[in-house]
């Protein structure tokens, strides 16, 4: 597929397009699709906070007061004069009344040097399935951001999953266009409800982190759409304040200065009046981005600063695009009361009903993957072996901006030591290493427990000596700031550089800081026998410096697994976590577990058959080890009450209420982007979306591909039948109703899910089946309930790029609904009339 973006003439055609579909179908092309978010009681966008009667008013009168220079320092970064620790600061104007505004990170909490919420991943959150939730959630973020003194979110990312290997996965809501566009309107309400405003990101086709300042996305039109814009346009009904631009670029334009992205899709079709920023240090240009349709540069003003004024005063930038730019940011801050003072007053934190809600979207999104021979619920009368270093050391959340300080994290060890009877506990996989043997060290170092002093430098200059090769992985902890840890060089060679760019803030979550606070780097080597020379420098600059060097090599990890086996042979149950720290910045490579976690798990399945394996991982896990497994338990990032979330579904206290938002391949060889480096990670700095509108769980059918867990997969601990399914043409799309029976002997939670085959007469590829909507239920035993889930229009329609619009897709096509997209109980077809319609 190589049809790129049409340019402006054709895509005027749009307007004309929607119009007609519109009317064929009688549903607004971006409304929240599913049964499910209307069963949200989402509102419309008019709820959003609009400040002063006649909105854009006053922004408007002060726009006429505002020199060039003042214009223009509204649309860049600065320095903040009182930092929070937030993301950004863009400068008010005080004589006018213009008060500053400050941004802070926030996918799953507001990321500021201040306690806050640490809620579930984005990718927990989406796995329960209900966009009421979501809008809950948002509501969280949006009191605690305004209560943190900030003004604007960046978040929520809706950006697809399209690897399994991106390292930002956790932060979005899984690999489905319909249900991340249901999400991330719901989300943006709730948080823009509180009066804070969001940030949705990253536009566009930002899909993985490698390369992710210079990769080309080359993508088709139909793909663009029908994929990849589908949940930005949700947002920007759902009343979105900003959007914030990617990095890459978008068929060879960098998308912060793309104008198919900015002015003719964003703003001319869907109507967006808000401002879009650049990611940070995004931007490329002065004259291309502002004309493209950029309104603000973030974090500082290397190009919409004093080169912006410039262009402006040479006549290279009409002084209008200043003013567009600035008016939209000031119609914003109009529209949420910052003006004119109408905004509401700054609410208190409140950390007890954060936690609540935060404990309740970690239990909805638990998804059971695997329950073989009654392992789970677990019986609290069974002696229970824990295993793993992420018992002990809560997992929390991943790296980068998605990082927030929890007011509190318990830990699922001491959770479960205050559940079960009886409790050991093994490390299992060892994340922090352990003291250097001093018997292989020459002269001897103590490098356990080691402090300089400030203006002082401490180093050594030594030998280790290995009688057979090993292979060694070295960890640093170290106080302070990254850019001053200490220098440790094997054989001349330096284990521990400084990342490039910004590398260093973007480290993860659990890995990257031991449990006493000390940061942590960690450095693999294969030691060959015989001596090397190990060299240490450490200075301890104005403030100090603690630092310990440690090691993890292969007798460690043999002891660890052999105290594992032990504990697991003589209980009851083993519970045993496993990890995979992911961070913004870096993607994964493969999708095994890190370090010796396969081999663990192996290890104690066979001593224990019963062992629960919890999976604190970012995204699609491998798992060669699962058919000796009873159970396996999805957590991935459960924020700061994922440990009392995790016991609860352990033992039973709620059903499992999560479905994968995700397809799990079953290896490294069988997934979409898998054996094709034009897909990804890209040749030459670019990468070829030629897999088109089949995505995620789309693929596996066009190939017949049978994955390890389809989407929409998730187990209960009762059991559902499906029956009575009907299906009909109705004036907003098609109108599906069935029933769900609860069949097992306790409440539990069922997510039935509808599929919408092909239309037979459109002459385009299209996808063997689609979700098309879901609904979340909790059944008591027995009970029966009729559910009815709509379709609408967009959901029926595909993307002509001959006609560069939207056509309906009639004729008789099929409905599917079941469990998951590979556990489908029932079928029906419905006709599907009405003229197929294009620009």
């Amino acid at each position: 597929m190589t049809d790129t973006v049409p340019r402006r003439s054709a895509l005027r055609l749009l307007g004309g397009a929607l119009a007609v579909v519109a009317a064929a179908t009688g549903a607004h092309a971006s409304t929240v699709r599913a049964a499910g978010a209307r069963a949200s009681g989402a509102r419309p966008a008019t709820a959003v906070p609009t400040g002063a009667a006649g909105a854009g008013r006053r922004a408007g009168a002060l726009l006429e007061q505002l020199t060039l220079d003042e214009k223009i320092s509204l649309l860049h970064g600065a320095t903040d004069p009182a930092p929070l620790g937030q993301a950004g600061y863009v400068p008010g104007v005080k004589r006018l009344g213009i008060p500053p505004l400050r941004l802070a990170d926030g996918p799953a909490g507001v990321r500021v040097a201040r306690h806050a919420t640490a809620l579930p991943a984005p990718v927990l959150l989406a796995a329960a399935f209900d966009p009421a939730l979501a809008r809950r959630y948002g509501e969280v973020i949006g009191r605690e951001g305004r209560a943190l003194g900030q003004d604007v979110l960046l978040s929520p990312m809706v950006n697809l999953i399209r690897t399994p290997y991106a390292g930002r996965n956790f932060e979005t809501f899984g690999e489905d266009p319909l249900l991340a566009a249901d999400l991330v309107a719901a989300e943006i309400r709730g948080v823009q409800d509180a009066g804070l405003i969001a940030t949705v990101k990253h536009f566009a086709l930002n899909n993985q982190e490698q390369d992710r300042m210079t990769v080309d996305v080359r993508v088709d039109e139909r793909t663009l759409h029908e994929v990849e814009l589908r949940a930005f346009e949700a947002a920007v009904t759902a009343g979105a304040g900003a959007v914030m631009g990617a990095y890459n670029k978008v068929n060879g334009v960098f998308a912060c200065e793309n104008p198919v992205l900015l002015s003719e899709i964003l703003r001319e079709r869907w109507g967006f009046e808000g401002w879009v920023m650049t990611d940070w240090s995004a931007a490329r240009s002065t004259v291309a981005s502002i004309t493209a349709g950029l309104d603000m540069e973030m974090p500082d003003g290397r190009y919409f600063g004093a080169a912006l004024a410039a262009a402006v005063r040479d006549g290279r930038v009409p002084e209008k695009l200043v003013d567009a730019s600035a008016g939209r940011l000031l119609g914003v801050m109009e529209r949420f009361g910052l003006l004119d003072g109408s905004a509401p007053p700054r609410p208190a934190r409140d950390p007890a009903a954060g936690a609540a809600v935060a404990l309740e979207v970690a239990k909805a999104g638990a998804t059971l993957l695997r329950n073989a021979r009654g392992t789970l619920p677990l019986d609290g009368s069974a002696r229970l072996a824990v295993i793993g270093a992420s018992a002990s050391h809560p997992f929390v959340s991943g790296g980068g901006s998605a990082h927030v300080v929890p007011d509190r994290a318990v830990s699922p060890l001491d959770a479960l030591r205050a559940r079960a009877a009886s409790v050991t506990h093994a490390l299992g996989e060892d994340l922090f290493g352990k003291p250097l043997p001093a018997t292989l060290l020459t002269p001897a170092l103590a490098a356990e427990h080691r402090t300089v002093a400030a203006g002082r430098t401490w180093t050594y200059d030594g030998t280790l000596t290995l009688d057979a090769p090993d292979e060694w992985t070295f960890v640093l902890h170290f106080s302070g700031d990254p850019a001053r840890r200490p220098s440790v060089r094997l054989d001349g060679t330096e284990l521990f550089p400084q990342l490039p760019d910004h590398g260093e803030y973007f480290m993860g979550g659990l890995t990257t800081t031991a449990p006493d606070g000390l940061g942590v780097r960690r450095a693999t080597r294969a030691l060959t026998p015989g001596a090397h020379r190990l060299a240490v420098t450490a200075e301890g600059g104005t403030a100090g410096l603690s630092f310990r060097l440690r090691r993890i090599s292969g007798t460690t990890r043999r002891d660890d697994v052999a105290d594992a086996v032990r504990i697991a042979r003589a209980a009851d149950r083993v519970v045993l976590f496993a990890h995979e720290d992911a961070t913004e910045g870096r993607d994964r490579t493969s999708l095994s577990l890190p370090g010796g976690q396969d081999r663990l798990i192996e290890a104690v399945t066979a001593a224990n058959p019963r062992t629960t394996v919890v999976l604190n991982t970012s995204s699609a896990t491998a798992m060669p080890w699962l058919e000796g497994t009873g159970a396996v338990l999805q957590m991935y990032y459960p924020g700061q009450e994922g440990a009392a979330a995790t016991t609860a579904v352990l033992y039973g206290d709620c059903d499992p209420g999560g479905r994968l938002t995700q397809t799990f391949p079953a290896d490294d060889d069988h997934h979409p982007v898998a054996a094709d480096t034009r897909r990804y990670p890209g040749e030459n700095s670019v990468v070829e979306y030629s897999e088109g509108v089949h995505l995620g769980h789309r693929w596996y059918d066009a190939r017949g591909v049978r994955p390890l867990f389809p989407f929409g997969h998730g187990m209960s601990y009762t059991s559902f039948a499906y029956e009575g399914l009907r299906a009909r043409r109705t004036a907003e799309g098609a109108e599906v109703v069935f029933a769900v029976r609860n069949t097992g002997g306790r409440s539990g939670i069922a997510v039935p899910q509808v599929y919408l085959g092909p239309s037979p007469e459109l002459r385009l590829e299209q996808p063997v089946r689609v979700l098309a909507g879901y609904r979340r239920l909790t059944l008591g035993p027995g009970e029966r309930r009729e559910v009815s889930v709509r379709i609408d229009g967009r959901t029926l329609s595909s993307w002509d790029p001959q006609r560069h619009g939207w056509v309906l897709g009639t004729g008789r096509r099929t409905v599917w609904v079941g469990a998951s997209s590979g556990d489908l109980a029932l079928r029906a077809e419905v006709e599907i009339t009405g003229a197929p319609s294009g620009g």
